[in-house]
């Protein structure tokens, strides 16, 4: 039995131009890290003593005799891609829910892709992890989703992670003091709106409107730029990082129609007139997690503002997918 933790991700900017249909013309950036908030995935091989062969567990049950029946794109493309010819049981566990923002979707691919390569005894590097991901989700699957997420959910951490027209992906890590770090982190706050959505949809959308919108991809590149000077320079408060985000969604908003609401254009506003200074929706758009960025007296005030909703506390991490059980039994 094999057990992989993968961690969910914040993306702070640059959201859109990890899309190829873009990234391949003009380039990409996105500033973004992960969160000590995990996907879960149990794999093992399943014994031969059950009326199926394969038994897969997330928010649906499903026990079939053969891969293809699989309804879960991304464990029965996994499986058929590695050539997993024993009967395979998954489980799935997360921290948080699924159509939330966070890069679920992606989150669980990676994390699955090392847990059964671990049942294969073979134990992928993180780039190796992220391009396989990327590759069945986009490739495979023929999922509308961009390439930032994998890459996120496989290395871990506060990356810039850009994307070249020859569709190299690097990830470099960002680095900063721990006061600086401590700084950022202690001036965020995750609001869950409730509304949960398929970011895929939405995706699509942005995707077959990324040419008429690319005014606004490039300001949002420009502002990644700018938001990542802001942070390594220690003497720019991080008021200015909050500001730039603000400035970020205000062109968001604009890429798609159903990028927001008024529930959560709402949701934005209660948060800004408590004393945020700014913040994103997290994701493709349409529900999921709220991003506020204030100063740490005032979150109180933004918590009151929205008591109907759920604030989920979390603190920034470093390890990307890893396996964190393994045993041959």
């Amino acid at each position: 039995m094999i057990i992989s933790r993968t961690p969910y991700r914040i993306s702070f900017f640059g959201g859109g131009t990890d899309y190829p249909t873009w990234y391949t013309e003009h380039g990409g950036a996105v500033l973004s890290a992960t969160i000590n908030k995990y996907c879960y995935i149990t794999a093992r091989k399943l014994p031969p003593f059950f009326e199926y062969k394969n038994r897969i567990r997330y928010f649906k049950n499903e026990e079939t005799q053969t891969l293809e029946a699989i309804e879960h794109p991304s464990v029965r493309e996994v499986a058929r891609y590695l050539n997993i010819e024993e009967g395979l049981e998954i489980v799935h566990a997360g921290d948080l829910p699924a159509q939330s923002g966070l890069g679920s979707s992606s989150t669980f691919t990676v994390g699955l892709l090392n847990a059964l390569h671990g049942l294969q005894n073979y134990m992928p590097n993180k780039r190796e992890l992220a391009l396989k991901a990327i590759h069945i989700e986009q490739n495979v699957i023929g999922e509308a989703v961009g390439s930032q997420d994998q890459a996120a959910a496989a290395f871990g951490g506060l990356n810039l992670i850009t994307f070249s027209k020859s569709r190299i992906i690097d990830v470099d890590p960002i680095l900063l003091s721990e006061a600086r770090l401590l700084d950022l982190q202690d001036h965020l706050l995750l609001c869950f709106t409730g509304f949960a959505r398929t970011a895929s949809v939405i995706a699509q959308q942005q995707i077959d409107q990324i040419h008429a919108k690319a005014s606004e991809l490039n300001s949002m590149q420009i502002l990644c730029d700018e938001a990542l000077k802001a942070l390594i320079n220690e003497e720019v408060p991080i008021s200015k990082f909050g500001s730039l985000l603000h400035e970020q969604w205000q062109i968001k908003r604009k890429l798609s129609t159903v990028i927001t609401n008024k529930q959560i254009d709402e949701i934005y506003e209660r948060g800004i007139g408590a004393g945020a200074i700014g913040g994103k929706l997290l994701g493709a758009g349409s529900g999921g997690f709220m991003l506020f960025l204030a100063p740490k007296d005032k979150h109180e005030a933004i918590k009151k503002s929205l008591r109907e909703k759920l604030f989920v506390p979390f603190r920034f991490e470093s390890t990307g997918s890893k396996i964190i059980y393994f045993s041959h039994d």
